[in-house]
């Protein structure tokens, strides 16, 4: 890929959304219910992703909940055993149609559209999510932490530079950091998941870890089971996690202000599945790792202030260059020309006792949540019980 700084063709970007007249649609846009079906995927999808998805300034708010709920479709419909290699074709038609203004007739398809419009978000990056997708679909090993971390990059890195383009960041630096804490968070991922991987017949960990250690990969996965040379080579996937942590808690001052509580809180949170997997003795294939919501809770608090873990290196990891496997993505994500989307405010400075009142809201709104969740469960038992009388 060559680009010049300052350039970002045309054809990478997306056309304005083709509406109905509103007339037409009983003066509808239909742009609510849209938000709606969003809201309601990441909050079914991910607790970790929506409780940081609160901290963010409205606008944020919606265009995240809109590109999480397709993200989150794409994976569920690629990890269905019914789908294989169409799904994927169908996935690509669909973003060709998202790209040229006509979105399929899905919701997350249609709200999807309308934040790579206005954020500018190049098809190039969000294409790389579903090359990703395919990497999976292939069964494809990796062989080198390298290899590892391109495809993190596909399916994680990729996400996270959509996300910095929704916040207005086209700063390289920035932007390659913000590719370094999606990277951090697929390792963790893969770390977390090493035995359910391989019980579904995936293996992400690089396999020349796994032939330092003894262990050989096609045992592994016929039968697998925790082993001291396994958890060695989670330990090491962990510790590479560590180093993109820094670098990406080291982009999070480039951020927008209000933008920052929301993203910090959701690298500590997956920071916290890894000091778990390591509390765990870094058995993931017996065990599964998770943090309560008291201790994302805990951490959301944490994230207000700066993480001051280190300080006296930010400034040079801030610089640091792009990991080469995200080199190509971040360059293409800063490129400005007249790509830029006219500049939209993502909330003001909020004062200390107003931050104060919104995470109590956001406390009681989880609260709120967790009810409803447990009366639709018992709900849901009550209908069974009765379909078996």
């Amino acid at each position: 890929m060559s680009l010049s700084d300052d350039t970002l063709p045309d054809h990478y970007l997306a056309r304005p959304l083709t509406r109905r007249p509103i007339l037409l649609n009983y003066g509808f846009s239909g742009d609510f219910e849209d938000q709606k079906a969003c809201s309601a995927a990441i909050r079914r999808g991910s607790k970790s992703f929506h409780l940081a998805s609160l901290l963010l300034p409205a606008p944020t708010r919606l265009a995240a909940r809109a590109l999480y709920a397709f993200c989150r479709h794409s994976d569920d419909l690629i990890d269905d055993p019914r789908s294989g290699m169409p799904a994927l074709t169908r996935l690509r038609q669909r973003l060709d149609l998202i790209y040229a203004g006509d979105p399929a007739p899905f919701a997350c398809d249609r709200a999807f559209a309308r934040v790579v419009q206005e954020y500018a978000i190049p098809e190039p990056v969000v294409e790389a999510l579903l090359d990703g997708f395919a990497m999976d679909l292939e069964g494809r090993r990796h062989q080198t932490i390298e290899d590892v971390k391109a495809y993190a990059t596909c399916v994680a890195a990729s996400v996270g530079l959509m996300m910095a383009c929704v916040m207005g960041v086209r700063d390289r630096a920035a932007l390659a950091r913000a590719a370094d804490l999606g990277i951090a968070m697929q390792l963790t991922n893969i770390a977390r998941d090493v035995g359910e991987d391989a019980r579904n017949g995936r293996l992400y960990l690089p396999i020349a870890w796994l032939d330092e250690q003894g262990v050989d990969a096609d045992a592994f996965l016929r039968d697998p089971r925790y082993s001291p040379a396994i958890g060695a080579v989670v330990q090491r996937l962990l510790d590479e996690a560590a180093r993109h942590y820094r670098l990406g808690h080291a982009g999070i001052q480039s951020l927008p202000k209000p933008c920052r509580h929301a993203i910090r809180t959701a690298a500590l949170v997956y920071e916290a599945i890894g000091k778990s997997i390591a509390a765990n003795g870094y058995d993931s294939v017996s065990q599964r790792a998770t943090t309560g919501l008291a201790t994302k809770l805990a951490l959301m608090l944490k994230a207000r202030g700066e993480d001051g873990r280190w300080s006296a290196t930010t400034v040079r990891d801030l610089h640091k260059g792009s990991d080469p496997a995200a080199r190509d993505l971040v360059t293409l994500s800063g490129a400005l020309a007249n790509s830029q989307p006219a500049s939209r405010s993502t909330g003001s400075n909020t004062p200390e006792d107003t931050a104060i009142g919104r995470v109590t809201g956001i406390l009681l709104r989880l609260h709120a949540d967790a009810r409803t969740e447990a009366r639709e469960r018992r709900r849901a038992a009550r209908e069974k019980v009765a379909t078996l009388a």
